[in-house]
């Protein structure tokens, strides 16, 4: 019988090594995955590169895991905020490598990563800093710069139900990066509300498909933290 369940967030995380490149899904607060993100910190692997659309606020979440010295590099579109001052800190003491990623190109990044495409021309940043260094290719009479793909050794996403295969529904905008993450990373790892009998979930509603997700871990939602 084909279950992705794991019991807890031990089982979870187990295997998370050094030096991995880790998405995490979640737009600020909404669909991050706090609890495996707290496991990852109580799992230890350090070195860690991280990509994800913000780099947390206040302490906790993607801040919190900052603040563990467990990461190296982040890749974000948005890494200040009012209250980001645990990224600001570790930057500007020069323990953490920023690559900053215009947010469009940093979802066709993590898609072309899943989908196996080697990379893509885009507008965006033409002209700024952030093309420096990057192919410029002259398309219909306007300037385009090649982005690559983004890959993944881990994701840990969050959805609202699952079943036993894996199979995923999100829960409105809490879905954001989750289904992209879900296929560019060789271990993905759901946290969700709920875990369904198979078959209870409209084929027409499944977001991910289970052939992505590997591990799927139950955080009811009176005890998740976001």
């Amino acid at each position: 019988m084909i279950s992705k369940i794991v019991p807890d967030l031990q089982a979870a995380m187990a295997g998370i090594q050094d030096g991995s490149t880790v998405l995490i899904g979640g737009f600020g607060g909404a669909g991050q995955p706090h609890e495996l993100i707290d496991g990852l910190i109580e799992q230890g692997a350090r070195e860690l590169t991280i990509v994800c659309n913000n780099a947390g606020s206040g302490d906790t979440g993607i801040a919190a895991l900052l603040a563990s010295g467990q990461v190296r590099k982040i890749i974000c579109s948005f890494p200040r905020q009012a209250d980001s001052y645990v990224f600001d800190g570790l930057y500007r003491a020069g323990k953490l490598e920023l690559e900053l990623v215009p947010q469009g190109t940093l979802a066709e990044r993590i898609r072309a990563g899943g989908a196996g495409i080697g990379g893509f021309f885009t507008r965006t940043a033409v002209g700024t800093q952030l093309a420096e260094g990057k192919e410029v290719r002259h398309i219909d009479g306007q300037d385009y710069i090649l982005e690559g793909p983004i890959k993944a050794d881990v994701a840990v996403i969050r959805a609202h139900r699952a079943d036993r295969w894996g199979n995923l529904v999100y829960r409105k905008t809490a879905r954001n990066f989750c289904p992209v993450m879900a296929t560019a990373a060789k271990l993905t790892i759901a946290q969700v509300s709920e875990i369904v009998e198979l078959g209870e979930l409209d084929p027409e509603a499944i977001v991910t498909p289970g052939v992505y997700v590997k591990r799927v871990v139950c955080i009811p939602a009176q005890a998740a933290k976001g």
